[in-house]
């Protein structure tokens, strides 16, 4: 058991404790491999390592506590661990709604032992709040199809690694730790809207970047007793969200982004700075650039390898 509860209520508050998880150790040296495994290009490993301990030292001189879950494994999970190629995309293992934590359940089979590893050191390190048989029977539900916009809604992408039949278990849960909407978005069916943060991000706490397709799609409101339709647009206002629009963009380093806290974010080398800070409510941020390209070869950015277990509430 840790020493801390996890508690996040939003994507922008202060970030207080995050758990990552290093690279694996094998190399990807050929882009036929990459592209078979599902990512983008081939990948060094010593690069990648590079790019993670970078990373890491960030998080930790802004005064985040970090876990890197890997070093908690046993021997011979270790053995295991190092050879998964995308445990480090641990947005997708849990997700921290309020007080509690939701396990999430692999949508490829490749990313299936990743899951039972940490899943079973959340069980250890939070045996009251971490709800580890409410994956029972779960098809597919990976977090990094939801945004947690505030204390009162959550969104939802059921798409390529995320089923409605699973957003429909696990809504009772979401509603008892204190949030009273569900926003389910189905984004279409392709590798670059792989995830809800691939395609929309929380700039500030009361800005959405967005690809501006998404205008398009309606979003399924639900309660704990009713079920109704609404734009995206009128969703989000209703929340206290502008919405920025973007036609040109590099999807991962662009969108792909995590918050510090409500003045920092923290983004990808590659990313369009320029194009952030153009927006009068994003003028004032400070903006922290590292170095991840080795690692955003695997086809996710700074928000998929970041889980955070802990924010400081403003309210």
């Amino acid at each position: 058991m840790l020493s801390f509860q996890p508690n996040c209520w939003s994507e922008h508050e202060e970030l207080e404790v995050v758990l990552l998880c290093s690279p694996s150790k094998l190399e990807v040296p050929k882009l036929k491999t990459a592209e078979y495994v599902g990512w983008s290009s081939s990948v060094n490993h010593a690069k990648a390592q590079q790019n993670f301990m970078e990373f890491k030292y960030t998080l930790e001189n802004r005064g985040i506590k970090v876990i890197d879950y890997s070093e908690e494994l046993s021997q011979d999970e270790r053995n295991l661990s190092d050879q998964l190629l995308n445990r480090y995309f641990v947005r997708d293992l849990a997700c921290v709604f309020g007080d509690i934590i939701l396990p999430g359940e692999a949508g490829v089979s490749m990313r299936r032992p990743e899951y039972v590893q940490a899943h079973s050191l959340m069980e250890k390190w939070f045996p009251k709040t971490f709800l580890l048989h409410e994956n029972d029977n779960v098809r597919a539900l990976e977090f990094g199809d939801v945004l947690i916009l505030n204390r009162d809604a959550v969104l939802i992408n059921i798409g390529m690694r995320t089923s409605k039949e699973s957003v429909e278990k696990i809504k009772g849960k979401i509603f008892s730790a204190g949030f009273s909407e569900i926003g389910i978005i189905d984004l279409p069916r392709r590798s670059d809207t792989l995830h809800l943060d691939m395609n929309c991000n929380v700039a500030n706490e009361d800005l959405l970047i967005a690809k501006s397709f998404v205008c398009y799609l309606p979003i399924n409101v639900l309660t704990e007793n009713s079920s109704r339709f609404e734009m995206p647009e009128q969703f989000l206002k209703r929340h206290g969200f502008e919405v920025n629009w973007l036609d040109k963009y590099n999807t991962i380093p662009d969108i792909n982004f995590l918050n510090i806290d409500p003045e920092t974010l923290l983004i990808s080398k590659q990313a369009h700075k320029q194009m952030i800070k153009n927006h009068p409510k994003l003028q004032k941020k400070k903006i922290i650039e590292i170095e991840v390209t080795e690692l955003e070869k695997g086809g996710g950015g700074i928000r998929c390898m970041t889980l955070p277990l802990r924010r400081k509430s403003l309210k």
